[in-house]
């Protein structure tokens, strides 16, 4: 053990309390023996750390802090050099506001569109996902701070989001879900990870040994400590046991007191308790050590502003550019409409939500550029049916001009923590607007806002269409640089756009509506699926326009990379992003048709070539072998593509590559997969995939209510008083998205199980008292509450006891 002296002279009690937070941000500090305390804070967005009284959903107003672009957002540039230096930027900022470990990136793969947070995540591929963690980690971390990729793992959906148990075969899991935290830790070797609420297959992440032991440390070498979502602890002796370190927030005492009596009844070995505390030592003392050799940067506020605006503009995606409207024509008179270009959709909604240390909007910026704006209309209201009157407003000024810059996208309540959207459409009355307009000016140019992908019926419509995701406090001057042409747009889609959300992969399984999401789709998750079922899309993977254009040639194949020429064949400067991707067409198992390997982002001058490398890694011709339990190269001629996205794919290349030869395949066991059809995939079949029987997905509407029940389910509670505390949960939620103002702690407190009172209340509500407002839940009134008022004593006992004092 590194802190071996230090472990020695302490008690029982404290090497337990250092297992859990001292307060909703900080770890405990023991002055005696020279441990401080960590400041924790939410990151992947901006810093959120709270003036006055901590909560962990940002109910409470914060520091002012630069708000960059999302992850969904930045993913878009596809450059691992400009996601490091926002890094670096909020780990410098994290340095003067004193947060020691930045709560980010989230890295989760989105399976579906309809993921509450993928406005949080980077891509629906893991390699673009761990490349991009993998330089956000780096660049926090050169600061002296330490960064916690999260939520590990399989966390793909909000909807019960604290006890959803994600069903998926081994295979998945490795190639899918866990490839982009493999990249991250094994090239940017961040100090801390956070685990996920969730369970997979079976065991809640906080406690998985295969994932938290046998994986993160064993394979990928991980040295930093585990952190438990905010209320993520189930079993904190078994997560203790398997890998975590702290449960966070604080529980008060009741977290070493659990810890304690593990250990004295011989369910946790005393020696496994020094091991997590010296790993979590480790890390304090490295980073405490790291703060002094790592000078502040004394960044200014605008220098941060100013970089923002960079990373925004350079995540733009031209989607649509007909007849070259774009860049706009100074000699064209503009109607600028919608209600985001006068208050803009720049982040998203939770815990990572900033408070922005200044925020661009269009409409107060856009005298700085010459551009010939002859009226603002606000077209429609974020929240509600269409207004006639408004609609009336913005059509009498699109009549009078040439041009229409639209304004819309996805409202707050659309993307939002702790709940998961319904469709992929615009708002209705965004698109009864749009339409009014088409029908009196041809020449619309739509600036989309929102951080998940949407369906676009209405495209034929429009003359252009620019993405800004969500940009940050300085997006709104990000969009009209590109708008205006002083920034070639280069961004390109982290994920695909289909062309409705039937078409999705995971359609007839998400969200997992009870006891858990079963992942039967496999690894058919996104492009991967289209490609391989050729399945056409509005918008594939990678793509995005520019108001240049790139030649490809030259390919060759040697020396374990390819290598090619890409020639900017128009008049401007640009930036084109070439993707590799790999297929075998005669495999023996069953593969996408195409899988990312490799990217470069290229800046050119008009007119100018240059060689681009792209080099061959470890996971360039990988899959993992369930049955071997180990990643394998198959032995065989695989195709080697350039593209500019997934589909349009400009050299090809065959290469004979040495690995296993496989025999005795399965494709008549497993047809969906074979075919890569896996919108049906049946019980059977799933089973088979699985290597064992599918778990029971059914709440018990019947049985009792336990403790890793949500407060959702008191709809079926036995008690009265219970159910009318679920109506009134239930009506407080149905009127915060009426509002379109999502209200955070009433959507974390329904998904809630009740497990997590007694982790969310800083000791106030500890597991027996827990147990006694189940037992009330469940219809036996006298019997939780004497339980609870046992459990109120044992509490205020435990404060007492001298071990603590």
């Amino acid at each position: 053990m590194n802190n071996e002296s230090i472990i020695n002279k302490m008690t029982l009690a404290e090497k337990a309390l250092m297992m859990s937070g001292a307060t909703t941000w900080k770890t405990v500090a023991l002055d005696a023996h020279g441990i401080p305390s960590l400041f924790l804070s939410d990151g992947p967005t901006g810093l959120r750390k709270q003036v006055g009284e901590a909560d962990h959903l940002g109910l409470n107003a914060s520091h002012p802090a630069t708000c960059y672009p999302t992850a969904a957002t930045i993913a878009n540039s596809w450059d691992e050099a400009l996601v490091e230096e926002l890094g670096e930027h909020l780990g410098a900022e994290a340095r003067e506001l004193e947060v020691d470990v930045v709560l980010g990136p989230g890295l989760n793969v989105k399976r579906s569109p309809l993921g509450g947070r993928n406005f949080e995540y980077f891509s629906e591929d893991p390699y673009l996902s761990g490349k991009m963690a993998a330089g956000f980690t780096r660049g926090i971390q050169s600061n002296g701070v330490a960064a916690c990729p999260k939520h590990f793992a399989a966390n793909s959906q909000e909807l019960r989001r604290m006890a959803n148990d994600s069903v998926l075969d081994e295979r998945t899991l490795r190639e899918i879900y866990l490839t982009g935290f493999e990249i991250a830790v094994k090239e940017a070797k961040p100090k801390s990870i956070m685990s996920a609420y969730n369970k997979v297959n079976g065991v809640f992440a906080n406690e998985n040994a295969h994932l938290l032991q046998e994986i993160l440390v064993d394979e990928w070498g991980f040295d930093g400590f585990v952190v438990s979502d905010w209320g993520g602890s189930n079993d904190h002796a078994k997560g203790v046991q398997n890998g975590s370190h702290l449960e966070m927030p604080s529980t008060g005492l009741a977290g070493a007191q659990e810890l304690i009596e593990a250990v004295q009844a011989g369910r946790l070995d005393e020696a496994i308790l020094n091991q997590r505390v010296d790993e979590l030592l480790t890390t304090v003392f490295a980073i405490e050590q790291e703060k002094k050799n790592s000078p502040s940067k004394n960044q200014t506020a605008e220098e941060h502003h100013q970089f923002a605006k960079k990373a925004a503009a350079e995540s733009i995606v031209l989607l649509k550019n007909e007849e070259h409207i774009l860049p706009l024509d100074t000699k064209k008179t503009i109607g600028v409409i919608g209600d985001f270009a006068e208050t803009p959709r720049y982040q998203g909604a939770g815990s990572s939500l900033v408070n922005p240390t200044k925020l661009e909007t269009s409409m107060e910026i856009l005298s700085e550029y010459s551009l010939s704006v002859k009226g603002f209309a606000k077209g429609y209201h974020r929240i509600g049916k269409h207004d006639e009157q408004l609609i009336e407003e913005a059509v009498a000024l699109a009549k009078t001009v040439d041009q229409v810059l639209l304004y819309i996208g996805l409202t707050e309540i659309s993307e939002v923590e702790g709940l998961d959207r319904d469709h992929m459409q615009l708002p209705n009355n965004q698109q009864v607007l749009l339409d009014a307009i088409a029908a009196v000016n041809q020449n619309i140019i739509v600036v989309l806002s929102g951080g998940s992908a949407i369906e676009t019926p209405w495209i034929h419509k429009v003359k252009a269409l620019v993405h800004g995701y969500l940009g940050g406090q300085a997006g709104a001057g990000a969009m009209l640089d590109v708008l205006t042409g002083k920034v070639n747009p280069s961004g390109k889609l982290n994920e695909s756009y289909p062309m409705q959300y039937e078409d999705t992969p995971a359609y007839n399984y998400y969200p997992g509506t009870e006891k858990t999401a079963e992942y039967r789709e496999g690894i058919f998750v996104g492009y991967r699926y289209y490609e391989t079922n050729q399945l056409n899309v509005r918008f594939p993977f990678g793509y995005g326009l520019s108001y240049t254009t790139f030649d490809y040639a030259n390919l060759q194949v040697a020396n374990n990379q390819v290598s090619f020429e890409i020639t900017n064949t128009g008049s401007v400067a640009g930036a084109e992003i070439a993707q590799l991707y790999v297929g075998m067409q005669n495999s023996q198992i069953y593969r996408a048709a195409k899988e990312l390997k490799g990217f470069k982002k290229v800046f050119l001058s008009p007119g100018e070539t240059k060689q681009v490398i792209i080099p061959f890694d470890e996971m360039t011709f990988r899959y993992f072998d369930s049955e071997q339990n180990k990643w394998q190269t198959e032995a065989g001629t695989y195709q080697l593509m350039i593209g500019s996205n997934v589909s349009m794919i400009h050299l090809t290349s065959d290469l004979e590559v040495a690995g296993v030869i496989l025999a005795g395949t399965k494709r008549e066991v497993l047809p969906s997969y074979f075919h890569g059809d896996v919108r049906n995939v049946s019980d059977d079949e799933f089973e088979l995939l699985l290597g064992h029987a599918i778990p029971d997905h059914k709440w018990n509407k019947i049985a009792d209510l336990e403790e890793n029940d949500t407060l959702s389910q008191m709809y079926y509670a036995k008690s009265s008083l219970a159910r009318l505390i679920y109506k009134v949960l239930t009506r407080m939620k149905d009127k915060s998205i009426e509002k379109g103002k999502p209200d955070l702690n009433i959507l974390f407190n329904y998904n809630m199980p009740f497990r997590a009172i007694g982790k969310m209340t800083g000791g106030a509500v500890n597991q027996q008292m827990v147990s006694g407002i189940l037992l009330i839940v469940n219809s036996h009134f006298f019997k939780g509450v004497n339980t609870v008022l046992k459990g109120f004593a044992a509490n205020r006992k435990l404060k007492k006891q001298k071990e603590f004092q």
